[in-house]
């Protein structure tokens, strides 16, 4: 079963996604106001439950970022080999991972416009998986690294390339622009280490493939991403780690091709979904 913040009738509420619409949840556990809670209380298997017993209660909504109120997202830079490669500056494979921080503010839901400001025009995409931490853990070890996935879901880690230029050590400026970027449709349960260790990632724009690799190439795995993180930083309930995207971004192409109002992209990851988004520019 899979899990989804939305709007209906000028209300936020999360559900369970069906075919044929949302079935909300949230009135049935007020002890989990949200769902970044239920995420907290590991209460996935009550939702499941509750939601057998429940018809669909709206076909008229929109998606939300899943967790518009997760407490900290990290994010995994330069993670495929052909990656490193597209910068062209002679590095070897990195020792260490990139990280860099991203705030919920800057991502907005399926089916929403990612917003390309009027600073810059250099908006691109890089399709991601991301997980959601369901267990606290500090010097969480590779073996144990699954232990503490709650949920994984959908990225597009929307950026404005040129704004990540902006300093020497930092890429947070081009990262964090108001709704650049999509988390979502929606969560769903990790149960399994298949869904990651056979996860495949293709990124459409207007329905041409721009990346399509698979989890199992990345430099630093999912579980060395755990327990890497976990080493500086007590990892807990609700954090996000949005573990890396493929070659094929817009700006490595040649000519690069940066987003612009009225492109759709699209981010498909077998056994969890797609994540569609449509592209225009801010009303100021």
């Amino acid at each position: 079963m899979k899990y989804a913040t939305y709007t209906a009738d000028d209300q936020t509420f999360y559900g369970a996604v069906t075919d044929d619409g949302m079935i909300a949840l949230n009135a049935d556990f007020p002890q989990w106001p949200t769902l970044l809670d239920v995420v907290q209380a590991g209460g996935f298997a009550a939702l499941e439950e509750a939601a057998k017993a429940k018809r669909v209660t709206h076909t008229d909504f929109e998606f939300e970022m899943v967790l518009p109120n997760a407490p900290r997202i990290l994010c995994v830079g330069v993670n495929f080999p052909d990656r490193n490669a597209e910068y062209k500056d002679g590095s070897e494979q990195p020792k260490y991972m990139s990280l860099f921080p991203r705030f919920a503010s800057g991502f907005t839901g399926h089916n929403r416009p990612l917003i390309r400001p009027p600073e810059n025009e250099t908006l691109d995409y890089e399709g991601e998986v991301a997980i959601v931490i369901g267990k606290t853990g500090r010097r969480i070890s590779q073996a144990d690294a699954y232990d503490h996935i709650s949920a994984i879901t959908l990225c597009n880690e929307g950026t404005i390339r040129d704004w990540v230029r902006h300093a020497k050590f930092n890429v947070t400026q081009g990262k964090n622009w108001d709704n650049s970027g999509a988390i979502g449709p929606w969560l769903v349960p990790f149960t399994n280490a298949s869904q990651l260790d056979d996860a495949r990632i293709i990124t459409r724009v207007n329905g041409e493939v721009r990346q399509d690799d698979v989890l199992s190439r990345m430099m630093h795995p999912i579980r060395r991403e755990i327990e890497y993180i976990s080493t500086f930083m007590t990892l807990q309930p609700g954090d996000i780690i949005v573990t890396g995207t493929p070659t094929g971004s817009g700006a490595r192409l040649d000519p690069p091709q940066y987003l612009k109002p009225g492109d759709v992209v699209e981010v498909e990851v077998n056994g969890i979904g797609t994540l569609r988004n449509t592209v225009e520019d801010e009303r100021l």
